[in-house]
């Protein structure tokens, strides 16, 4: 059987996801931006794992994506917020202290699909992806807009196990292999 066809035979596998805001002013009360990524991936059948709002800070954002990253009950970490230029923007940096190895061509699709929707402006983001300690982490911009677009063109289906020919899911038994004694 080809994969394509056999990955059509596949049961949905629910995956636990957290959601990290990162935001100086926001609270849950407000964070539309979250509010859409809980709605997206309750709607798709996967389970919110947790949900914290983080201040602007490099080293707190570090720790909690370490933290969540651990967590037996936690496979994948998305945050929004603090992926632009500006000088509070370090949730990219944050993600790459975690990171055990970046997911590049995550952010070359972010970057297509943001540039279909709002042209050259999407040179500004600085979306990413990667994986630590056999989990999924990835960082969006702040805004509703580039959350519902990272979710519904990217995650929703990688994080699918029926997608194929390939998804993440597939490969989470294999991410800390290297960990693992011989």
């Amino acid at each position: 059987m080809n994969q394509i066809t056999d990955s059509a035979t596949r049961d949905f596998i629910p995956v636990r996801i957290a959601i990290l805001t990162v935001s100086d002013t926001r609270t849950l009360a407000d964070d539309r931006s979250g509010d859409t990524l809980v709605a997206r991936l309750e709607a798709a059948g996967h389970v919110l794992a947790d949900r914290d709002i983080v201040k602007d800070d490099r080293g707190a954002i570090a720790d909690k994506l370490r933290a969540w990253s651990l967590d037996p009950e936690i496979d994948v970490v998305i945050s929004t917020g603090g992926t632009g230029l500006t000088g509070r923007d370090v949730s990219v940096e944050a993600h790459r202290d975690v990171y055990e190895k970046e997911i590049d061509a995550f952010a070359t699709i972010f970057a297509l699909v943001s540039f279909q929707k709002i042209g050259t402006s999407a040179v500004q983001s600085r979306a990413t992806g990667g994986v630590a300690n056999g989990t999924y982490l990835f960082a969006l911009p702040g805004s509703t807009g580039a959350c519902k677009d990272a979710w519904d063109e990217i995650l929703a289906a990688q994080l699918d196990y029926t997608h194929p020919p390939c998804n993440f899911v597939e490969i989470f038994p294999r991410l800390d292999e290297h960990k693992r004694r011989k």
